[in-house]
């Protein structure tokens, strides 16, 4: 089995809907730019309330397969 490295970014999904939807939002759009998501942790979860709006937030940590050079 060939060696493999990862990187890890935090991100913040955010929705009007749920706190499944924010973290759904944040890995679609990370997948839009970077190949091979691998793992996606959630590591907080918050809800912005303004003027009796409520916007779920996500913080989740996502990890993809590194490709460097060689």
């Amino acid at each position: 089995m060939a060696e493999s490295v990862y990187k890890v970014i935090e991100l913040v999904g955010t929705s009007t809907e749920s706190w499944e939807k924010a973290t759904t939002n944040a890995i679609a759009k990370a997948s839009e730019t970077l190949r091979d998501l691998r793992i996606a942790e959630v590591t907080a979860m918050d809800v912005h309330i303004n003027d009796g709006t409520m916007e779920f937030r996500t913080k989740l940590k996502v990890s993809f397969k590194f490709e460097g050079h060689h």
